[in-house]
């Protein structure tokens, strides 16, 4: 009985420890996703659209890593306005890519806020 109780003790523990490990890897893919996203805010406010397009890039692969251990519908959202904002940027549009920008800082930190951050 004894080792039934230790194996479960472990088990239930290490389960624990990996899901606080996946929650504190999603909070900072998300903290880095909104870093990014404002620096390409600011650089479409600029008019800098190359710019722009490198941070959207670079924050929607850090909300797709963010979202693989537990979606989330507005990561989904978020994920739709930064190939909104990149598309946009890349047309040359930095007027269009900046509001898509800022729509997915909005998704971005209602998805914070979900995971208590």
């Amino acid at each position: 009985m004894k080792p039934i109780i230790i194996a479960v003790t472990l088990v239930t523990t290490l389960a624990l420890a990996y899901s606080s490990f996946a929650q504190a890897q999603q909070a900072d893919h998300l903290k880095q996703a909104r870093e990014h996203v404002n620096a390409a805010v600011m650089q479409g406010e600029k008019g800098d659209t190359k710019a722009l397009v490198q941070h959207a890039e670079t924050a929607l692969e850090h909300v797709k890593m963010a979202q693989t251990p537990k979606p989330l519908a507005d990561l989904e959202k978020a994920i739709k306005s930064l190939e909104a904002a990149i598309r946009q940027g890349t047309a040359g549009d930095a007027t269009k890519a900046t509001e898509h920008a800022k729509e997915s800082v909005e998704y971005i930190d209602a998805a914070t806020a979900a995971l208590g951050g």
